[in-house]
C-alpha cells in the first residue's frame, strides 16, 4: 500500500522551535459494506507469539522528544472521542464536556503554543441515548459531532428490534456517529453470517449517521475470533471497528490493536474501502496514545492518523496530554487538578 506524505502545518513556539502538526485527513468513500464471503474468513490465522514480538520491539525502539511529541499530542487530541459513560451523567457534566471538547486546550497554551489558528476541537462527543440532544444543543455552530453509544450497550442482549429502535432514536436526536455493540455470542459460537446480518441491520438503521462496531475483543476469547470479527463487522458496512465499551475486564491494548489494524488493511486491499479504527478503555496517559498512533503509522500510513480513520475512546487522556504540553512549555510538570476535563 502506497504511503503518502502528509501536508504539514508549521507552529512556533516562544523559543521559535518548530513544531509540525499534520493537516486534517481528506474525505474518502464511504464503505458501503460487500456481501458476506465466507472464503474470507476461511484463510485467517494469527500467530500469538509474532503479535506479541511485533508490539514488544515498537515499546524498545520509538520514542519522540521535545516539539517531536507535543506535534504527536495535538494530533492525538484531535482524534479524542471525549466520552462520559457512567449511570450519573448529568446535563450539567455533559455541557462541561462539550465545553472542554470546543476548547481542549488552556488558551494561554494554545497562546503559548502559537496554534490559535489551527482551532483544535477534539474529534467527537461520546454520550448515552439520553444525553444526545443535549450535547447536539452544545455543540451547535461546531464541527463537533455527537456519537451516541447504541444497540444495548454494553452488553448488547436487549432485543434486536428495540436496539434497531435505540439507533434510530439517537440518529433523530441528532447524533452524527453510532457505537454499537455486537452480540458476542455470534463470534463464539462462530455465527458469523448471524453477526453479519446484526450489522448490516446496525448500518441501516444508521442512515446518514457513521457506524462504529464495538467488538468488546476482551470477551472473544482469541486472537483469531477478534481477527474474524473485524472483517465481518467490516463486510457488514461498518465505517470503524472499536475494540471496546471500556466496561470489560480486558479492555484496549496494542496486540490486539495490531491484529484489527491487519484486518482493516487487508479489507482495503480486497475493496478499496478505507475503514476506521478506534482504540478504547484503558488508554489514560499521552505515552499510551502515542504508541498507538506509532503503530497506525508503521502498518497503515498516515492517512490513518487522522480524525476521519482514526479515534480514541477516552477521557482523563486528555488532561495528561494537556499536562505534557504545559510541561513543553514550562519545563515543569503541574498538578493533574490544573487539567479538569468534565
Amino acid at each position: 500500500m502506497a504511503k503518502t506524505n502528509p501536508q504539514m502545518t508549521v507552529i512556533h513556539t516562544p523559543s521559535n522551535l518548530p513544531v509540525h502538526v499534520p493537516s486534517a485527513g481528506g474525505h474518502h468513500a464511504r464503505n458501503p459494506g460487500t456481501a458476506f464471503n465466507p472464503d474470507w474468513l476461511e484463510g485467517i490465522t494469527v500467530n500469538l507469539s509474532a503479535v506479541e514480538q511485533r508490539t514488544a520491539t515498537l515499546l524498545g525502539r520509538r520514542t519522540v522528544k521535545k516539539e517531536w511529541q507535543a506535534a504527536w499530542l495535538l494530533k492525538a487530541l484531535s482524534c479524542i472521542d471525549l466520552t462520559t459513560l457512567s449511570g450519573d451523567d448529568t446535563a450539567g457534566r455533559v455541557k462541561r464536556l462539550c465545553a472542554k471538547a470546543r476548547a481542549p486546550l488552556r488558551h494561554d497554551l494554545v497562546e503559548a503554543l502559537g496554534i490559535e489558528k489551527l482551532h483544535l476541537t477534539t474529534g467527537a462527543v461520546c454520550v448515552y441515548h439520553e444525553m444526545v440532544e443535549t450535547a447536539v444543543n452544545e455543540l451547535k455552530g461546531t464541527n463537533i459531532p455527537v456519537a451516541a453509544v447504541s444497540a444495548g450497550f454494553p452488553h448488547g442482549l436487549s432485543p434486536l428490534k428495540q436496539r434497531l429502535q435505540e439507533i434510530k432514536a439517537s440518529v433523530d436526536a441528532g447524533a452524527k456517529e453510532i457505537d454499537i455493540v455486537i452480540t458476542r455470542g455470534h463470534v463464539l459460537t462462530g455465527n458469523w453470517n448471524a453477526l453479519y446480518d446484526e450489522v448490516k441491520a446496525f448500518r441501516e438503521a444508521c442512515g446518514d449517521a457513521h457506524l462504529k462496531s464495538i467488538l468488546a475483543t476482551g470477551e472473544l476469547a482469541t486472537m483469531r475470533n477478534v481477527a474474524k470479527a473485524s472483517m465481518v463487522a467490516m463486510m457488514a458496512g461498518s465505517d470503524f471497528i472499536k475494540t471496546s465499551t471500556g466496561k470489560e475486564a480486558v479492555n484496549a491494548n496494542l496486540n490486539v490493536t495490531l491484529v484489527m489494524i491487519r484486518m482493516i488493511r487487508e479489507y482495503f486491499e480486497q475493496t478499496g474501502y478505507k475503514i476506521g479504527y478506534k482504540p478504547a478503555g484503558g488508554i489514560g496517559t499521552a505515552k499510551d496514545v502515542m504508541n498507538y498512533q506509532f503503530l497506525m503509522k508503521e502498518e497503515l500510513g498516515n492517512e490513518w492518523l487522522q480524525p476521519d480513520l482514526f479515534r480514541i475512546g477516552a477521557s482523563s487522556l486528555l488532561a495528561d496530554i494537556e499536562r505534557q504540553l504545559e510541561h513543553f512549555v514550562t519545563g515543569r510538570y503541574s498538578a493533574n487538578n490544573r487539567h479538569p476535563v468534565g
